[in-house]
């Protein structure tokens, strides 16, 4: 069946939505303009406000609508150690387990030679540089146990160490291959607790 251009557009544009196929990305469509028009205004308004204000912070790349995130200027936060993780998804995980009180450094992504990503691209320059001046003590890797995020656990290691930083990695709980987003809270607070140092 052929769709009209807009609805063919809208289609095509909700199948940017990750685990969303054809199919899905149809039926939701229809369903936005049969019975919630309300809802498909309200959800367009908020995804052009998103867009529009949520950017980086300048410390450690979260989305935020401020130059320094909330979690970056309170001040009852541990500033002597920052956890690294892949994605904004992986700090709110952490977060949601309430077991950590530090800092964080989001990469938004891992190395992945093959995709063209490298260290700048992640920002491991800036990470690097950031340790340097802020006098960052420890150093939690909680890349996702996966190859590419052992990859980039590897590379921070090898470039952090000759600073005099404790390196450690989140280790029990958290599956081999899996990713933090969907690890439960509590085993993410008992990974974070039971880190070790990377030899």
């Amino acid at each position: 069946m052929k769709f009209s251009p807009a609805l063919h557009n809208l289609i095509e544009a909700l199948r940017s939505l990750p685990s969303v196929g054809p199919k899905s990305a149809q039926r939701m469509s229809l369903h936005l303009l049969e019975r919630d028009r309300d809802g498909a205004l309200a959800l367009a308004t908020a995804l052009r406000e998103a867009v529009d204000k949520i950017g980086h912070c300048r410390l450690c790349r979260n989305f935020t609508e401020l130059d320094v995130c909330e979690i970056c200027s309170d001040q009852k936060r541990d500033a002597r150690m920052v956890c690294v993780v892949e994605t904004p998804a992986d700090v709110l995980a952490i977060e949601d387990s309430g077991s950590f009180r530090g800092l964080y450094f989001v990469l938004m992504g891992h190395l992945s030679p093959i995709d063209g990503v490298g260290p700048a691209e992640i920002g491991l320059e800036d990470f690097h540089q950031r340790v340097i001046d802020e006098g960052i003590q420890e150093v939690i890797l909680a890349t996702n146990p996966t190859v590419e995020g052992q990859a980039t656990a590897y590379y921070l290691t090898d470039m952090l160490q000759p600073l005099g930083v404790i390196v450690s990695r989140i280790a029990q709980g958290v599956p081999l291959g899996g990713e933090l987003e969907y690890v439960d809270g509590s085993t993410l607070a008992h990974a974070l607790a039971g880190r070790r140092p990377v030899d």
